[in-house]
């Protein structure tokens, strides 16, 4: 546990310096053959989901400010352990005045046991102090821009949609129609004793999450991951057999794979990063579906002029770069990289890919944008403004699942073991007359 504790503590102050989770894994050597990964992961990824609070509550525990930030963020993820892990909490404590230590600052053992110790003894009246204060990043564990967009955007469910991005995500699958169903799947897992539950049309959630490599199926392609919001944009692209599609943002390829499993088209999934293409190529190959009605093209969604070939597609799915403020549960840390700033940056080239691909849409055919943002500026605004350029765009109605929570387009984050248990995502439907 002290090493792991350490290794958080690593994670969490490389995102604190600019980067992103996973490459902060990966350059701390917490990589897939690291058999600590899992537990670290837990500690960086929930240290961050709480980081307001948890900075909040050492400010409160300590006389005087920790000069030593990486002591500080030790007792940040000691706190977490305390908050939401199972391990007993003087062990917690034990461990954490090990790995200070062993961090180079043995000066600080005292300090971390009196602190942690002390929050073991009056943890209800400092919880209670930070949920009856004003400053909402202790509170809700937010920067306060954040906070204040989300109330604005959304005021009668702000609080429900902050409190959704600080759970845990499920482990959320999607099974390959073309390889079996979803209660033959669901079967299979019950019978390899993995215990899971239906939602949606194709979606199942894994009760505890697990490596998907070990799961039944993975290597035949049986199922993908992917959450239940984003499971939502095939059906409501509606692509039918025989026609021409482009998925214009395609890469890691799951919203591409789901088009394919769904009907027999001619796709072409296009993105400008040629590693994340790689991602595309190898899902296509895994779940049987790469083909030569399949194209992995590297473009930019913007300059269709370098890669287009002047056919018109009859569906384009636009599932453009956003602020990913919808994915927090998955992403903590995009809370603490994003800025104010950059939400009108993403909208403007939110706009500038819709506005370069609506040529290529055939007359009768449908765009499809798609966000994973809850934030107005990125989705309905967008959308709202999109057909006073084009006045042949006309804005559909859509038809998503009653047992989605979504509020017009804006599928709605899920609370802890919500019943339909989704990320927030947003979609508009365009037709062109």
């Amino acid at each position: 546990m002290e090493a792991s504790q350490r290794q958080a503590v690593d994670v969490v102050r490389r995102v604190e310096r600019g980067a992103t989770l996973p490459a902060a894994m990966a350059s701390a050597g917490i990589d897939e053959a690291n058999p600590a990964r899992a537990f670290v992961q837990e500690l960086a990824y929930g240290t961050l989901r709480h980081r307001g609070r948890l900075d909040e509550l050492v400010r409160m525990l300590s006389t005087k400010p920790i000069a030593d930030r990486d002591v500080a963020l030790l007792i940040d993820v000691a706190l977490y352990q305390i908050g939401h892990a199972r391990a007993p909490a003087f062990a917690v404590v034990d461990q954490a005045v090990d790995a200070v230590a062993a961090m180079g600052s043995p000066q600080a053992k005292a300090l971390v046991n009196a602190l942690l110790r002390r929050y073991l003894r009056e943890r209800d009246a400092l919880e209670a102090r930070i949920d009856s204060g004003g400053d909402p990043v202790a509170k809700y564990s937010y920067p306060a821009w954040w906070v204040e967009r989300v109330r604005r955007d959304h005021p009668s469910r702000w609080q429900a949609i902050l409190a959704a991005g600080n759970v845990r995500p499920p482990l959320a699958l999607r099974v390959n129609r073309r390889a079996t169903t979803r209660d033959a799947y669901a079967a299979r897992l019950a019978a390899a004793g993995v215990a899971a539950h239906a939602q949606g049309d194709d979606a199942i959630i894994v009760d505890a999450p697990a490596p998907v490599t070990t799961l039944p199926g993975y290597a035949e392609g049986a199922f993908s991951v992917q959450d239940p919001g984003a499971q939502l944009a095939a059906p409501l692209l509606d692509a039918r057999d025989g026609m021409r599609v482009l998925d214009a943002c395609a890469a890691p390829g799951g919203k591409t794979t789901h088009v394919l499993e769904r009907a027999d088209v001619t796709m072409t999934a296009l993105d400008r990063d040629a590693a994340r293409l790689a991602r595309v190529r190898d899902n296509l190959a895994r779940l049987r579906l790469a083909s030569d009605a399949v194209t992995v093209l590297e473009g930019d969604a913007c300059d269709p002029s370098a890669w287009w070939d002047g056919r018109a597609y009859d569906r384009i799915l636009a599932d453009v770069p956003c602020s990913a403020s919808g994915i927090v549960r998955r992403h903590p840390d995009g809370k603490w990289l994003r800025r104010a700033s950059d939400i009108a940056a993403f909208a403007a080239r939110q706009d500038a890919i819709l506005d370069a691909l609506w040529p290529l849409v055939a007359r009768g055919g449908l765009m499809l944008y798609v966000t994973c943002s809850v934030f107005r500026e990125e989705n309905d605004e967008r959308a709202d403004a999109f057909p006073a350029r084009h006045p042949d765009a006309l804005r559909e109605t859509l038809n998503l699942p009653s047992e989605s929570p979504h509020d017009g387009g804006q599928v709605l984050p899920s609370a802890d073991a919500g019943l339909h248990n989704q990320d927030g995502f947003f979609y508009a439907l365009m037709r062109k007359a």
